[in-house]
């Protein structure tokens, strides 16, 4: 690790970003068929029409190798690459880190690369990081940050309250140093561990080991309370929004474009309405993609610039709601 002379703190930004989904396309009818409810069901309850699954021989590592391969085309870039840092809940396995299978996939050199869990809120956390390690000029160059879950691998297939919402994918993002005014200007982390039920995978730690007896009670499948998540996540990610927006100096008026962690399609509307955000300033992949989990913000933002690309001075809110219970939020200006 190189460390920097301490100077004028430059403000940091996503510089490029981009995305993986993989090939299969999983729909509303394949569930239904599955799980014994109907698709109007699923639509009606979620608004996902369907969603993407890896194949069994990939692992998180090689869809976040695949998601940030395209940042990285331009060897100079490759070279100053500083740190990689990947969330994700659903790690290649317990360790070493998925982020050291995904530096050498991309066969960059010794560099700082680790994970950070925080569930669905994982990226932004992971991003306040990369930003933190920049800012504090801890670390050279670029910082990649790789939002990637492979939650099919993770799915209880007879649940319909949690397969019908889950999807597979990766969303990458490069941070660099940007002028001033530009960059991230606010950002919001809350963890609330007294709600730690409503989201849960209970087996294969150190509090309940992946045992026989585990593996036949469904230890090793997600679990979430829907109900309990969605009332804490109207509570605090406004709460989130709104210290960032108020460290960045902006309101929600203010807001160009705004992408939610696409937890499902009703949950995206929901904050948007309780927040005042117009839908037409609301990016929505959760009809196609369903929740992709860490990758889904990332994922989400790739396909904006895809479809309408992100211009310079654009105001972008970004915020989540994940495991843990966590909150996130954060506020940039685009360069």
């Amino acid at each position: 690790m190189t460390f920097l002379p301490r100077g004028r703190r430059m403000p940091v930004g996503i510089v490029s970003v981009s995305g993986y989904l993989p090939r299969r396309v999983i729909s509303n009818s394949e569930i239904a068929g599955q799980t014994g409810v109907s698709e109007e069901w699923i639509e009606s309850r979620t608004g996902i029409l369907e969603r993407r699954y890896a194949a069994d021989e990939l692992a998180t590592s090689d869809l976040a190798v695949r998601a940030a391969e395209p940042l990285l085309r331009d060897d100079s870039v490759r070279q100053d690459v500083g740190a990689v840092i990947v969330a994700t809940a659903t790690p290649d396995q317990p360790q070493p880190a998925t982020a050291s299978f995904v530096q050498s996939g991309l066969h960059l050199p010794p560099i700082p690369a680790f994970d950070v869990n925080a569930v669905c809120s994982g990226f932004l956390y992971a991003l306040s990081v990369g930003e933190g390690l920049m800012s504090a000029h801890s670390i050279t160059g670029h910082a990649l940050i790789i939002g990637s879950d492979k939650f099919s691998s993770i799915m209880d297939k007879a649940d319909p309250r949690t397969v019908s919402l889950f999807g597979d994918g990766a969303g990458a993002v490069l941070l660099g140093q940007v002028p001033d005014g530009y960059g991230i200007q606010g950002r919001s982390l809350i963890a609330d561990g007294s709600a730690s039920q409503f989201v849960r995978v209970e087996g294969g730690g150190s509090r309940s080991p992946l045992d026989a007896e585990a593996i036949a009670s469904g230890g090793r499948f997600f679990r979430m309370e829907g109900r309990a998540v969605k009332e804490w996540a109207l509570q605090f990610v406004p709460k989130a929004v709104h210290e960032a927006l108020l460290q960045a100096g902006l309101s929600i008026g203010d807001l160009d474009r705004v992408v939610f962690h696409q937890g499902n399609t009703r949950m995206v509307q929901s904050l948007a309405a309780e927040l005042g955000i117009a839908p037409e300033k609301v990016a929505l992949t959760a009809p196609l993609w369903g929740n992709t989990a860490a990758a889904s913000i990332p994922l989400t933002l790739a396909r904006e610039n895809d479809q309408r690309r992100l211009r310079r001075g654009e105001r972008v809110l970004l915020a989540s709601v994940g495991g843990g219970m966590t909150a996130a939020a954060m506020c940039l200006t685009w360069f």
